[in-house]
């Protein structure tokens, strides 16, 4: 049996095949143990008045830049984190992307986006008052993702 694993970072978010020429037992136990990790909820750890907590990365609706600080909002809180954007988009899972140089967004979380041609276009989320801006130079990849999400929940 061989394994490979091929980067490709024109695809939004990782997919696992296994080919094979008849399932045995240990291609269905490899099956299960792929989908219990990839189910398996990721949290990151985040700091509010000088508490840790590990949130769920579902639950955080974006990433901002506040002053020196980046901030993550969630419907209701907003926690500090201790790494830099550019830190947090190299592992945060593919549901995240850059929306504009002070901000990184949950694509999943989106609930709408109104298009502003002349300046920034505002993300908006379901259930909270919270808004960020998405430039017009990442407007295209946004919309992209957010197409992407749509035709495979379809």
């Amino acid at each position: 049996m061989r394994v490979r694993i091929v980067e490709d970072e024109n695809r939004a978010e990782a997919e696992v095949v296994i080919y094979c020429n008849k399932q045995n037992e240990a291609i269905r136990q490899m099956g299960t143990l792929i989908h219990n990790v990839l189910e398996r909820e990721q949290t990151i750890e985040l700091c509010q008045n000088n508490t840790q907590y590990y949130i769920p990365l579902s639950k955080v609706l974006f990433f901002e830049t506040a002053g020196y600080k980046v901030q993550a909002h969630t419907v209701d809180d907003i926690y500090e984190t201790d790494k830099k954007l550019y830190q947090l988009e190299e592992i945060l899972p593919g549901y995240f992307l850059r929306i504009s140089k002070s901000t990184i967004v949950n694509v999943n979380c989106v609930y709408a986006v109104s298009r502003n041609i002349t300046a920034s276009s505002v993300v908006e989320f379901q259930g909270t008052y919270k808004q960020v801006y998405v430039s017009r130079r990442y407007f295209k990849m946004l919309k992209e993702r957010l197409e992407e999400k749509r035709i495979r929940h379809e």
